[in-house]
C-alpha cells in the first residue's frame, strides 16, 4: 500500500476494483484543511477518464504491469493479433483494448503489450511511426514560404495536419503520443 501523497504520473493504481493509470496529479493544500491529492485517472480496460480526490491519509494499492515486446501481425474484424518475439506465442486484443492506437498499427510493427496477471490490458506504441500519405490536397504555388498546414489522410486512416509541401505518396514520421507530423522521411 502506498500513501496517497506518493502518487505520481504514470503509476498504475487499483481503485474500486479497476486498474487506472495516473495521467496527472497535484498536491492541494487548501487553507486550514488537510492536504489532498487531486488526480486525473484513465481506466486501463475501457479508456474512460475520471478525476478523483484522495485525502492525504488515504492509502492506495499500486499495481505493476508486465511489459512484453511483441510484433503486430494483422487485424481481423475487430480483433488485433500480436506475436511474442521470444516465445512466438500469439495473442489477440479487441478494438476496445487497442483504442486509438489502431491508427498506428502496421504489420511487423514492434511494440510493447502490457499485461496484468497474465491478461493483456493495453499496449505501448513506439514514440514515432513512419506512415504513407494516401490522400491530401495538391501543393499550392508558393506554399513553401507560408507556415500553413493542410489535412492529410494516412494509410491507416488517421487524419493529421501536415505542411503544404507534403504530397500523396510521401512517407512521413508521426509522433504517436500527440498525433502530430514530425518530418518527411527521406527516400532510400
Amino acid at each position: 500500500m502506498l500513501d496517497a501523497t506518493k502518487i505520481r504520473r504514470g503509476m498504475i493504481i487499483k481503485l474500486n476494483d479497476g486498474l487506472y493509470r495516473v495521467l496527472d496529479c497535484q498536491l492541494v493544500t487548501p487553507g486550514r484543511w488537510k492536504a489532498m491529492m487531486q488526480t486525473k485517472l484513465r481506466n486501463i480496460k475501457d479508456g474512460s477518464q475520471l478525476e478523483y480526490r484522495f485525502r492525504s491519509d488515504d492509502r492506495v494499492e499500486q499495481a505493476y504491469l508486465e511489459e512484453v515486446e511483441m510484433v503486430f501481425l494483422y487485424k481481423s474484424g475487430d480483433e488485433f493479433y500480436f506475436m511474442n518475439l521470444q516465445t512466438y506465442e500469439q495473442i489477440k486484443l479487441d478494438a476496445e483494448a487497442v483504442g486509438d492506437s489502431a491508427y498506428y498499427l502496421l504489420p511487423e510493427l514492434v511494440l510493447t503489450i502490457e499485461t496484468y496477471e497474465g491478461q493483456p490490458v493495453g499496449l505501448k506504441l513506439p514514440t514515432t511511426v513512419n506512415l504513407t500519405v494516401v490522400e491530401t490536397e495538391p501543393i499550392l504555388k508558393g506554399a513553401t514560404q507560408s507556415a500553413s498546414s493542410k489535412p492529410a489522410k494516412l494509410e491507416t486512416g488517421l487524419i493529421i495536419q501536415v505542411p503544404q509541401f507534403i504530397k500523396e505518396g510521401d512517407v512521413i514520421k508521426v509522433d504517436t503520443r500527440e498525433d502530430k507530423y514530425l518530418e518527411r522521411v527521406k527516400a532510400k
